[in-house]
């Protein structure tokens, strides 16, 4: 196999002959070299503020019901929300060589607490999936397939960063990349969450299509992911009764086939302005998921067409920005991470939509940044920290910095001059 160059190498290195576009505001405004920052931030934040309201409306008849608080589930949210934006805030300020460290980190503390999945410690639901360890309380439950998404990216990035000029050679390229991705991947699936375990799959094919891996070895790679794919959905009944459930709208209409339909007559309801902020029919009861896979039906039912669509270029703008970094820097590890960041953050957001919209059938994969689950946001917000901390690497990014530090250190010292 000969890798010529990976695709993002390509993109940087044409972009730097591409003609200067004319100047208009827009123009002038994404030449900024914080453009990349402010891309990230904003839709991240409207995102999130958004998703507080939706999760506050979806889940108050549930918590009320199961718990005797409306707001059960949105302080929940609240919690996680802090939780995940200091560490944001962190790996937004930390430097490559610290973020490369971490990510071994992860790694190994992701493999650790899968394995504990599987111990008394492991926690799982009526519907079988055992993908929790419970230290103690509710509030210290770890979903580690959150943290295995990031650990693998993170990892991964350094891992091609510091082997970028022996990935043309297939066992420099594959090893240990796909072999301790397939583990993650092989006990998530283990622990009956295919969906996740699918999710995590895109993310390894992503990584290596980033670096430059040939159409054949991924044709390859995706024959086989689809062939175990197989093995283990004619294997379950419950995943077969999804597939049915699917291909035959009246199908179990009361059992496999309610929360798909019971999501379209949410966002069919909801026409061009929706019906207000807290005027939802379906989430008394019916759409028992609400606030976690179908809350964009929710967004939909309330706010309407015009606020899925809101939401739904938002996550277009996100996209753009972390694609944007990711073909900006001069970093071949922030190249990476900021390339596999939004990969999964796009990859999920696309698998959760058009499960909501009955495209493909129910995978139980929520929708980031929006969705009810504290693993889940927090994982996100960590991943925003990243492309955060990419943006800042970015080469005028870093000459601005400067600027401002040598001006800074220059009126220090004209002041005690003068004193």
């Amino acid at each position: 196999m000969a890798i010529l160059s990976s695709p993002l190498d390509r993109k940087q290195s044409n972009g730097a002959a591409r003609r200067r576009p004319r100047s208009t505001p827009i123009a002038d405004a994404l030449a900024h070299p914080r453009a990349s920052f402010f891309l990230v931030l904003v839709p991240t934040v409207l995102l999130l503020s958004l998703g507080m309201m939706m999760v506050l409306s979806a889940s108050s008849v549930l918590g009320s019901v199961r718990f005797g608080d409306a707001y059960y589930f949105v302080k929940r949210q609240v919690f996680f929300l802090a939780v995940g934006g200091v560490a944001a805030v962190v790996l937004s300020r930390l430097q490559p060589r610290a973020l490369k460290v971490l990510g071994w980190g992860l790694v190994i503390s992701a493999l650790i607490l899968q394995i504990l999945t599987f111990t008394p410690l492991g926690w799982g639901e009526a519907k079988g999936n055992q993908n929790w360890v419970q230290f103690g309380t509710s509030f210290f439950r770890i979903q580690p397939s959150e943290l295995a998404k990031l650990a693998i990216i993170m990892w991964g990035a350094d891992l091609f960063a510091r082997k970028q000029k022996l990935l043309d050679q297939p066992k420099h390229l594959l090893v240990p990349f796909v072999p301790v991705s397939a583990l993650l991947i092989g006990l998530v699936v283990l622990q009956h969450d295919l969906g996740t375990g699918m999710i995590m799959g895109a993310i390894v094919v992503a990584m290596l299509w980033y670096v430059g891996a040939s159409w054949k070895m991924l044709a390859g790679i995706g024959v086989t992911v689809a062939a175990a794919v197989l093995v283990l959905v004619i294997t379950s009944g419950n995943r077969m009764g999804r597939i049915m459930g699917f291909l035959n709208a009246d199908h179990d209409t009361m059992g496999v086939n309610m929360q798909p339909m019971r999501g379209v007559f949410a966002l069919a309801s909801g026409g061009w302005w929706g019906l207000g902020l807290g005027g939802s029919r379906q989430k008394w009861g019916s759409l028992a998921e609400a606030h976690t896979d179908y809350v964009l039906a929710i967004v939909g039912e309330e706010l309407g067409l015009v606020g899925t669509l809101v939401v739904l270029s938002l996550f277009l703008v996100l996209g753009y920005a972390g694609f944007r970094i990711a073909l900006r820097s001069d970093l071949a590890f922030c190249r990476y991470l900021a390339a596999g960041v939004t990969s999964w953050l796009m990859i999920q957001a696309l698998v959760n939509i058009m499960v909501v919209l009955k495209m493909i059938p129910v995978l139980g994969v929520t929708l980031p940044l929006l969705s009810y689950g504290g693993s889940g946001l927090m994982a996100n917000l960590a991943a925003i920290g990243l492309l955060l901390a990419c943006a800042k690497l970015e080469p005028d990014a870093r000459r601005l910095a400067e600027r401002k530090k040598r001006k800074s250190a220059g009126a220090v010292t004209v002041v005690e001059s003068r004193r």
